[in-house]
């Protein structure tokens, strides 16, 4: 467990500012990415009255408003509000739920019914800033996550299976059991700074998805013992070992029905098995994107992350919006000919809308003048030494905190007081010479 010098949860939020070296900043939660081209707007009206006038992109699919020195904290928060954006002042922090960017109907109402249930759930507002639920497969390591699996979801605790199977009525019900299971272990954990993420509990996962199955459990439930090994699955977020209940499946159910309607349960009987495929890569998330209905949709990246001007106003007429943990959008619901128009007018706004632009896979934290902490203005040296490659994905950041770095393999461009260093990540292979050329080859090994 990594040693912290506090004990004090500072996530930011849409009340509780955090005070960056450009101003006031805003976090904004959007469970699964989930937006509506009127919401938009609203931020941008917000963005543009208060901030620096723009949106910027976040790791999980939120987004952020910068330099609201002029902000009064009361209006801001009265104005998301309003549009929705705010829908519970005590759970503001904890609303952190991913989903695939490109979500059926029937998963996109499970988001909604989680972050419903989670909002109405008073012992739950505890839960850390950073605790992540995840619906379906995703490239984010969650804490809990629910994914479709024959015809239940598997439940994963920090990326293991320990065996938990629920039908896809229960889903809601079995991930709050998994929250609540958490916090009663973080409270019975030895003296020392509170976990904020599953995993950094001693044993976390097991001993959660205990709980949860003890929670869930009828009488045809089966417990194995605590040191059975459970099994890890590829792609979530997995540490780098495990022990916990077995991966036999434990039939179980909760006690009060979910709100889910049967079009998840047909859902999950579509789904694939859990680490049967990747997740979505930011490639795949560009261009004209096929939908399960017949229609189509548009993705396009957003480079480093930073929305504003003529692309912003432009996507706040779209009537749906996902913004992807790819930090990208992408207009669902579309006709050929309107995708067509979608394409060429988010080009011409800026974005990146084909599978070959340069930004694909480029990301970076704030850095400078953004971020105090920060040792370099990494956007801009980004923007100036940025080129194609088909391969690794590559974070810059200001400095050894690595905010917002992916979760899987990746390189990493970290500024130091001697010039940047490029290391492969999680091996740590080093790559020399002026920061382009190390990136390059680094991305293609």
């Amino acid at each position: 467990m990594p040693a912290r010098d506090s004990d004090v949860d500072a996530c930011p939020g849409a009340l509780r500012l955090h005070a960056a070296a450009d101003g006031p900043l805003a976090r904004v939660r959007l469970p699964g990415g989930l937006l509506t081209g009127e919401r938009l707007a609203v931020l941008l009206e917000l963005a543009e009255a208060y901030g620096d006038g723009h949106l910027e992109l976040t790791s999980r699919g939120n987004v952020q408003l910068r330099g609201l020195r002029s902000a009064d904290p009361a209006v801001l928060a009265a104005r998301l509000s309003a549009a929705g954006l705010l829908p519970s002042e005590s759970h503001e922090t904890v609303r952190n739920v991913v989903a695939p960017p490109m979500a059926d109907l029937a998963l996109r109402t499970l988001v909604e019914d989680l972050d419903r249930a989670l909002c109405a759930d008073p012992a739950l507002a505890a839960l850390p800033g950073r605790f992540l639920f995840a619906l379906g497969e995703v490239p984010l390591a969650a804490d809990v996550a629910a994914v479709p699996s024959s015809d239940k979801f598997t439940i994963l605790f920090a990326g293991h299976d320990h065996g938990v199977r629920v039908p896809a009525s229960e889903v809601v019900p079995a991930l709050l059991a998994a929250a609540h299971a958490f916090l009663a272990e973080r409270a019975a954990a030895p003296v020392g700074a509170p976990a904020w993420r599953l995993h950094e509990l001693p044993d976390g996962p097991a001993r959660v998805a205990h709980r949860t199955a003890t929670t869930l459990a009828t009488p045809t439930a089966q417990d194995t013992p605590d040191d059975a090994p459970g099994t890890p699955i590829a792609g979530a977020g997995t540490p780098a070992t495990t022990r916990g209940t077995s991966a036999t499946a434990v039939g179980a159910s909760a006690t009060a029905a979910g709100t889910a309607s049967a079009a998840l349960s047909a859902s999950a009987e579509a789904g694939r098995e859990p680490g049967g495929a990747e997740p979505a890569s930011a490639a795949s998330l560009v261009g004209v994107l096929p939908q399960d209905d017949g229609l189509v949709a548009v993705g396009a990246l957003v480079p480093l992350g930073r929305l504003g001007g003529e692309a912003l106003r432009l996507l706040s007429t779209a009537r749906r919006l996902v913004v992807t943990t790819a930090r990208g959008v992408i207009v669902p619901d579309l006709t050929p000919e309107a995708a067509r128009r979608w394409m060429r007018a988010l080009a011409e706004a800026g974005l990146a809308v084909e599978d070959t632009s340069r930004w694909v896979g480029v990301t970076a934290c704030a850095g400078r003048p953004g971020c105090a902490k920060s040792l370099a203005d990494v956007r801009a040296d980004a923007d100036s030494t940025s080129t194609y490659a088909d391969g690794l994905p590559v974070h810059w950041i200001g400095c050894a905190r690595g905010c917002g770095s992916p979760s899987g393999p990746h390189v990493r461009v970290e500024a130091t007081p001697a010039g940047y260093a490029v290391t492969r990540q999680p091996d740590g292979e080093t790559y020399t010479g002026d920061p382009a050329t190390a990136v390059a080859a680094a991305r293609r090994n």
